[in-house]
């Protein structure tokens, strides 16, 4: 088994060091424009942070013995060495774009990732509010243990991505040369991808690279000022209903559904997804209508105003974008 560090743990000085540095510098430097800090908000983020790494070890006892199998049963494997994590690093990235992409348009998966929007500050103790149900990952990385990739490279290279990602979680910082700006997530791009208003909702998923997003026709650049949070916020800062609200509003809609079909969508439909209403005519949101069913199913992404979360309705209970 490759002996590999866990990035993340190595790095947690750092984020605290830097975390601090920017606390400061709103101190001495305020600026209207930005959301800066607030006491409440920070202390939730880094509990959450603290949690994850919790939870995350719980997680990963269930998780190691699938991926182990797997690798078990591949007669293919890839050597860790100098060249080749480069290679298990740009996979890992494509990889993690479409489990950012899913954990957006996929209610369930949502119900975990919410955790890391829910806020309505963007600093870098926003980086740290991580949830503590990983659970919904792990099939995204299956492709790569099936291609021979140990699990423990996977592991690090999903250490590397969520360092890389820290800085990113910053309104110090502007825009960068536009080769930057071209190839890698900036905190401009990612400023997007926790914005709430409706042209940037669901965009800018990649993690290290932000040319999955221009490949894949997921790509917003930073043009208005961001409105961060979600677009019905939970108003609360205790992190045990921060990491479960959204599980409990799929409860109550699922137990409120009319039948499986409704229950299931309510599931594995997007967040904002409503059933269509019986047929009455001249009403709107009737089965037929523009406003009927899923806002968004079917439609291309074809610019800002398109996309995963463009035009979605607002959502039922605490089901917040």
């Amino acid at each position: 088994m490759p002996h590999l560090p866990n990035a993340v743990m190595w790095s947690i000085p750092a984020f605290v060091l830097l975390a601090v540095v920017e606390m400061v510098s709103y101190r001495f430097h305020p600026d209207e424009d930005t959301e800066g800090y607030a006491a409440k908000d920070a202390a939730t983020s880094v509990t959450m942070g603290l949690g994850s790494l919790v939870f995350d070890l719980l997680w990963k006892i269930p998780i190691v013995a699938i991926y182990a199998a797997i690798y078990e049963l591949t007669p293919l494997r890839v050597p860790v060495v100098w060249w080749t994590l480069p290679l298990m690093l740009l996979a890992q990235d494509f990889f993690y774009y479409w489990s950012h992409r899913g954990h957006h348009v996929i209610r369930v998966l949502w119900a975990c990732h919410v955790v890391h929007h829910s806020s309505r500050k963007f600093n870098l103790t926003t980086a740290l509010r991580q949830p503590w149900t990983t659970w919904t990952v792990w099939p995204f990385y299956v492709p790569m243990i099936a291609l021979g990739v140990h699990p423990a490279a996977v592991a690090f290279c999903s250490s590397v991505n969520l360092v890389y990602q820290f800085w990113i979680h910053t309104e110090r910082i502007g825009t960068l040369p536009r080769p930057v700006e071209f190839v890698f997530n900036t905190p401009s791009h990612h400023r997007v991808h926790h914005a709430s208003q409706g042209g940037y909702l669901d965009r800018n998923f990649g993690g290290i690279l932000i040319v999955w997003d221009r490949l894949f026709g997921s790509f917003v650049p930073e043009t208005e000022r961001p409105v961060y949070g979600l677009t019905k916020n939970i108003d609360t800062y205790n992190p045990l209903r921060v990491a479960t609200h959204e599980y409990a509003a799929i409860a109550r809609d699922v137990a409120a559904a009319r039948d499986w079909r409704e229950r299931a969508g309510r599931v594995f439909r997007g967040p904002g997804w409503q059933p269509a209403t019986p047929p009455e005519a001249g009403l709107p949101g009737t089965a037929g209508s523009p406003e009927a069913g899923s806002p968004v199913a079917g439609a291309p992404i074809t610019g800002p105003e398109s996309g995963p979360g463009a035009g979605r309705a607002e959502p039922v209970g605490e089901s917040a974008r």
